[in-house]
């Protein structure tokens, strides 16, 4: 037979009210009654009744995430997976876990124009206690007003615009993409092609930024020739690879604003009969599997989606406890590998 609320507390040896205010994380709660009554949830592998709780107004116990429906459908379509949501997920299932939540994957349409009625119907029938915001969500004022106007709590992760507006959980992306083009340059590098990722994606002007800021600063001009838009999918780094390599004189390094990309510059290397990274060296950003794995290996920004997911649910779950923690930073690797090496 399953524990009830009324066996925690008295395995406890407190109030059901108490084990109440722990459970639905309420402020002020004494160290000592939370480890009190988290032993004793344990201890009776107590599950809440989800659907009691909702009817009553309390916590749902339900996080959910909000990600772009058409890059996440495309990834899936092409049979390459998605990483970003993979990690996006462990890291945070892993602390819903401690806490005794469950996450949710929800699919937002970006820029459709029922967006807002959706989002409105999605959070009166889920009732979530927070929502995590992947771009480009993250910006998407409708997603936004909606969230505020509805009193649902939220965290933006990578957000770039409106950033006193609720939570957020961030990378540098700009100083990350800077770096990986001053590392190119530091190799030798002066021709440098870029792949950046669709205009709808704050980080994606970042990363151009950061290029654009790096090139500056080693006296180096952006060649408008030199820049190709994608849409951090595989295709998309193909197209650009065989457009930036068939250019007269071809970069001998290009760098490409995610993995997927960065991997199809290099299948367009291979069937144009360019050696990499011989005859051209390129990076992406991400580190995805992948990268690791592919021929050559892949140089890239190792970017902490797990971490920032993970930060990003300890912070909606903490919210009442630690109103003043609104903003939290997690840094970035670059990680060299076989794909990149000095010119010639």
């Amino acid at each position: 037979m399953a524990a009830t609320i009324y066996d925690v507390a008295a395995l406890a040896g407190v109030s059901i009210k108490s084990v109440s205010r722990v459970l639905n994380r309420e402020p002020n709660v004494s160290a000592a009654l939370q480890a009190k009554v988290q032993a004793a949830v344990v201890s009776l592998d107590y599950q809440p009744n989800l659907s009691a709780r909702s009817l009553a107004g309390a916590s749902s116990y339900l996080i959910a995430a909000f990600v772009d429906a058409d890059l996440t459908l495309e990834h899936w379509r092409s049979g390459r997976g998605n990483d970003y949501l993979s990690r996006l997920q462990f890291g945070a299932l892993e602390e819903c876990r401690k806490a005794g939540y469950h996450l949710l994957v929800e699919l937002v349409d970006y820029g459709a124009p029922s967006l807002e009625a959706r989002l409105v119907a999605l959070l009166r029938s889920l009732r979530p206690d927070g929502v995590l915001l992947t771009p480009p969500n993250a910006d998407d004022p409708t997603v936004l007003d909606v969230l505020e106007r509805t009193g649902t709590p939220f965290v933006r992760l990578g957000a770039e615009r409106d950033l006193g507006r609720g939570m957020r959980v961030f990378m540098d992306d700009r100083q990350a993409a800077a770096d990986m083009t001053a590392h190119l340059i530091g190799l030798g590098h002066r021709r440098i092609g870029f792949v950046s990722g669709p205009d709808a994606y704050p980080a994606s002007r970042a990363r151009r930024e950061g290029y654009d800021q790096a090139l500056q600063a080693h006296g180096l001009v952006a060649e408008p020739d030199l820049v190709v838009e994608g849409d951090f999918t595989f295709a998309s780094g193909r197209r650009a690879g065989e457009a930036l390599l068939t250019t007269d004189p071809r970069p001998s390094a290009i760098f490409a604003s995610n993995d997927d990309m960065a991997l199809g510059v290099l299948n367009a290397a291979a069937s144009l009969g360019v050696s990499a990274p011989g005859g051209v060296s390129v990076c992406g950003f991400d580190d995805t599997p992948s990268a690791m794995f592919s021929t050559p290996p892949l140089t890239t920004v190792r970017q902490p989606v797990a971490e920032m997911a993970a930060a990003a649910t300890r912070m909606l779950l903490e919210a009442a406890r630690d109103p003043d923690r609104t903003v939290e930073k997690i840094d970035y690797i670059l990680v060299e590998r076989a794909s990149t090496q000095p010119p010639g």
